[in-house]
C-alpha cells in the first residue's frame, strides 16, 4: 500500500482521537437486571420553588428533640418538615442580606452546601443548646482566611458558621447573626465545600460525641494541580473532625480534638481525620459497627466507595480508586492497589459504564439496618447522582473494590419498575414543566431509620416504604 500524506495525517489523527480517550478500568458493566432490588415509594413532601425554579435540595436529616426533619436548599434557605410530611416551614435562610453571608449559589457546585444540627439543640443548659452549623460557599471574601491553598484564582470563600437559636423549638430560627468558625480560600469555582454531620451513633460521654465531621474537596479545577489533597499541612482534599464549642484551634474560634490522628505532628493539621480525598460530597457511618463510608467523586474515570477510619489516606491524587493516576484521559491499568498504606475502595465504577451519563458523580451513603424494608436489610446503599441510578453493596460482605458486586436498586411506581431519574421526568411534566436531563439524587435519613429520597429538579421528597410484594 502507498503511504500518502492523507494516510499518515489519518493515523495520526486517529492516535491523537485515541489518546483523548478515557481507559474504561471496568470494561465488565454494572450489572443491569441481575440482582436488581425493587422498592416503593411514597410522595412525602414538597420543597418551594425559588424564583420559579424548583428548590435544589442537597442534605435531610432528624432533629429527635423538636420532632422534625430539616431540608436545605443551595440558594440559602433552610426549611423544617414535620414528621408526616404535612408540613413544611421556612426556618431561616442564611442567604437573608441580615446575615451578610451573600451565599455564592452560580453554577452547580456552590452554594450553600451542608448544615448540621448540634446532638444538643434542644437541651437547655448544655454547650450545644440552640446551635446548628452551616457549611456554604460565598461571595463575601472580605473577611481573612484562615487557610489558603497557595495558588489558583480566589474565586470565592466557603465559611463555616454557627447559629444559636433562642428557642430551638420554635417555628423559625430567632436567634443572632452566626458566628464564624473557618473561613476557607478557594482557588477555583469547582470542588468546593462537602458534607456536615455530627457522629450519630456517638452517645453522651463518649470520646466522638459532638464533634463535627466536615469534608473539604481538593479546591478544584482537574487533577489536583496545587497538590493539596497529599499535603497534610493544608485541609484542601481533606475529612476534617473539630469540636465546634472548643476553643484550641489556631484562631480559638473551635476546638481540635486531642483524639485526632495528627495532633502532635509536625507540619499536619490537627484537624484532619482522613485525607486523600478528590471531592467527598457525601459520607454517612454505618449503625451496626461504626465504619465510616465516604462517596468520593473521580476525575474522569473512576467513582468510589470507601471505608475511612482516623488517619487513613484515600489516595488522591496518587490513586485515582484502586488506580494509579496519570491524568484525566487515563489510569494506569498495570498499577492497581499497590501501595499498602492506602485506604482503596469497597466498590468502585466506571464513569463509561452503559447505565450512567456523561459526568456521572457517586452519591450517597445511607447504611440500612432495619427490617421494615426488608429487601434493603443491611445493605450500603449509594447512587450516581447526575443518572440518578440508586446502586447497593452488602454492609457485611463488602467487596475488595471494582463493579462487580455493585448492584441496582430500581422504584416500583405502581407496579412498574423505574428509574429514580424516569420518576423525576414524570414528575416534571405533571408540573408543567420540561423533564429534567439529571437526577441530582441525594438520600436523607430520618426517624426511625427511614429513607428519603431528594433531587434538585420537581422539589418533591420520597420516602422509601415497605412493600409486600417486592423481590430480592
Amino acid at each position: 500500500m502507498r503511504v500518502t500524506r492523507v494516510t499518515v495525517l489519518a493515523l495520526l489523527l486517529a492516535a491523537a482521537a485515541l489518546a483523548q480517550a478515557p481507559n474504561d478500568p471496568f470494561p465488565t458493566p454494572i450489572q443491569a437486571t441481575e440482582g436488581v432490588i425493587r422498592v416503593r415509594f411514597v410522595e412525602f413532601a414538597s420543597i418551594p420553588d425559588v424564583g420559579g425554579e424548583a428548590a435544589r435540595m442537597m442534605l435531610l436529616v432528624d432533629e429527635p428533640g423538636t420532632r422534625r426533619l430539616f431540608v436545605n436548599d443551595m440558594r440559602g434557605p433552610l426549611y423544617t418538615v414535620s414528621y408526616d410530611g404535612r408540613t413544611v416551614t421556612p426556618y431561616l435562610d442564611i442567604n437573608a442580606a441580615a446575615w451578610g453571608v451573600s451565599v455564592q449559589s452560580s453554577g452547580r457546585e456552590r452554594g450553600f452546601q451542608s448544615f448540621a444540627v448540634h446532638p444538643q439543640f434542644n437541651q437547655r443548659g448544655a454547650p450545644g443548646f440552640g446551635k446548628l452549623y452551616t457549611w456554604s460557599d460565598t461571595t463575601n471574601t472580605a473577611p481573612p482566611p484562615d487557610f489558603m491553598p497557595g495558588g489558583g484564582n480566589n474565586t470565592h470563600d466557603t465559611v463555616l458558621l454557627e447559629w444559636t437559636a433562642k428557642n430551638p423549638a420554635a417555628a423559625a430560627y430567632n436567634g443572632g447573626p452566626p458566628r464564624e468558625l473557618l473561613r476557607l480560600e478557594q482557588p477555583f469555582a469547582n470542588h468546593n465545600a462537602g458534607h456536615m454531620s455530627f457522629n450519630p451513633l456517638a452517645s453522651p460521654g463518649s470520646a466522638d460525641f459532638g464533634l463535627l465531621y466536615f469534608s473539604v474537596a481538593d479546591g478544584g479545577s482537574g487533577g489536583d494541580p496545587l497538590n493539596l489533597a497529599q499535603n497534610l499541612g493544608s485541609p484542601f482534599g481533606k475529612i476534617l473532625r473539630i469540636d465546634p464549642v472548643g476553643s484550641t484551634s489556631a484562631n480559638r474560634k473551635y476546638g481540635v480534638p486531642a483524639g485526632n490522628p495528627f495532633v502532635g505532628t509536625p507540619g499536619a493539621l490537627g484537624e484532619i481525620y482522613a485525607y486523600g480525598v478528590r471531592n467527598p460530597q457525601r459520607f454517612g457511618w454505618d449503625p451496626r459497627n461504626g465504619s465510616l463510608f465516604i462517596a468520593d467523586i473521580g476525575q474522569n474515570i473512576v467513582e468510589e466507595l470507601s471505608v475511612a477510619r482516623a488517619g487513613a489516606n484515600l489516595g488522591w491524587n496518587t490513586w485515582e480508586g484502586s488506580f494509579g493516576f496519570i491524568s484525566r484521559e487515563a489510569v494506569d491499568l498495570t498499577k492497581r492497589r499497590a501501595d499498602p498504606g492506602v485506604t482503596y475502595p469497597v466498590a468502585e465504577y466506571g464513569q463509561l459504564d452503559r447505565l450512567l451519563q456523561e459526568n456521572s458523580a457517586v452519591t450517597g451513603v445511607h447504611v440500612y439496618r432495619r427490617d421494615t424494608i426488608p429487601q434493603l436489610a443491611n445493605l450500603v446503599l449509594f447512587g450516581d447522582f447526575p443518572s440518578g441510578e440508586i446502586f447497593y453493596v452488602h454492609a457485611d460482605t463488602l467487596p475488595a473494590g471494582g463493579q462487580d458486586g455493585i448492584r441496582r436498586i430500581l422504584l416500583n411506581d405502581g407496579g412498574t419498575s423505574k428509574t429514580f431519574l424516569q420518576v423525576i421526568q414524570e414528575k416534571n411534566v405533571k408540573q408543567g414543566k420540561k423533564p429534567t436531563a439529571r437526577a441530582d439524587l441525594r438520600f436523607g435519613g430520618g426517624s426511625d431509620g427511614r429513607v428519603f429520597l431528594l433531587n434538585k429538579h420537581d422539589g418533591t421528597i420520597r420516602l422509601l416504604v415497605p412493600d409486600a410484594n417486592a423481590s430480592r
